[in-house]
């Protein structure tokens, strides 16, 4: 499953931390600061979610 995890993580990570700058630079924070902090935190917040979604696969239906 870790193996599955990490492939997943390549794919979310960068979405979520995409998302994340987006909104950071729709909302008028266009500074280097908010920019990396909002990709970081995407970062940080698909761990949980990429660890959910390889459970969700790995489970018995």
């Amino acid at each position: 499953m870790l193996r599955l995890a990490g492939i997943l993580y390549s794919l979310i990570g960068t979405t979520l931390a995409g998302s994340f700058m987006i909104a950071a630079l729709v909302t008028g924070y266009d500074t280097l600061i908010p920019i990396v902090a909002s990709a970081a935190a995407g970062a940080v917040v698909a761990l949980p979610v990429t660890w959910y979604v390889a459970r969700a696969i790995y489970s018995p239906s």
